[in-house]
């Protein structure tokens, strides 16, 4: 039930970790978020059955928490919205992508797949099979650290339709806004903390009102930092962290934020 208006979108948000009971914590004494345990079978990482934490904040579901059974760094990963999953995951192995999970499909949620760009950033083309909107409010922003952004340009523009401008934020290096086909704002992509990080990935960011007081408790809980705040244009007051499970995320509380 692909609606067409959230084509090209970012719709929803999964943390794969080996230590689920550990990030519930952080997030929770972190952010306030609140978890409900759905069962559910087939997820991104495998098949079979297992307890699904969905995180919930102002009434609403906008993302979840997936056990990947392995000691791994966590990631997080954002599913954009796609009308058709399996063309999209043919045409990412014609552009150099590395499947990590072919097409399936989620009971009651949808069709789904796992790539990995060219650089190794993961990312999941993804059509719902019910008519739920888009949750907003929580996961505010998606950006790709990578060494090239002129490569992620042409391969997500082939992939996803995505257009991209080159932009200046500050001193951000080499950075890009994607856009989808109507011309709204997607996702973005920059070169900036590619050496501190060393590996290509896509970082989400959450919500706060108060980017400093969140970066502290943060730290109190075991994060580790990346980049401390900073301002940037047309985006908001920022950070990059790490989580104590090794999941890399960012912090944002935008200029017209409000509660």
């Amino acid at each position: 039930m692909c609606k067409k208006t959230e084509v090209g979108r970012v719709v929803w948000h999964d943390l794969m970790t080996h230590d689920v009971a550990k990030a519930k914590r952080f997030y929770a004494d972190l952010l306030g978020w609140e978890y409900q345990i759905e069962h559910a079978s087939d997820f991104v990482w495998k098949p079979g059955e297992a307890d699904y934490p969905l995180i919930f904040a102002k009434g609403h579901a906008h993302g979840g928490f997936v056990d990947i059974g392995e000691d791994v760094l966590s990631y997080w990963i954002a599913y954009v919205m796609v009308e058709d999953v399996d063309a999209v995951t043919a045409k990412a192995k014609t552009l150099g992508a590395l499947i990590d999970r072919d097409p399936f499909d989620t009971p009651g949620v949808g069709r789904s797949a796992v790539c990995r760009d060219p650089q190794g950033a993961a990312i999941s083309p993804f059509c719902p099979s019910h008519g739920f909107p888009a949750p907003t409010g929580v996961f505010l922003w998606d950006e790709l650290i990578t060494d090239n952004v002129a490569s992620a340009e042409r391969f997500y523009r082939d992939l996803f339709a995505w257009s991209s401008t080159d932009i200046e934020v500050g001193q951000l290096n080499h950075s890009s806004l994607f856009r989808c086909a109507d011309d709204t704002d997607a996702v973005g992509a920059t070169t900036h903390l590619f050496d501190e990080i060393r590996f290509s990935a896509w970082i989400s960011y959450l919500a706060t009102d108060d980017v400093d007081a969140a970066l502290a408790r943060a730290k109190m809980l075991g994060a580790n930092v990346i980049m401390a705040g900073i301002d940037r244009p047309k985006l908001g007051r920022c950070a990059i962290l790490v989580d104590p499970t090794g999941a890399i995320f960012g912090l944002l509380a935008p200029e017209a934020y409000k509660n």
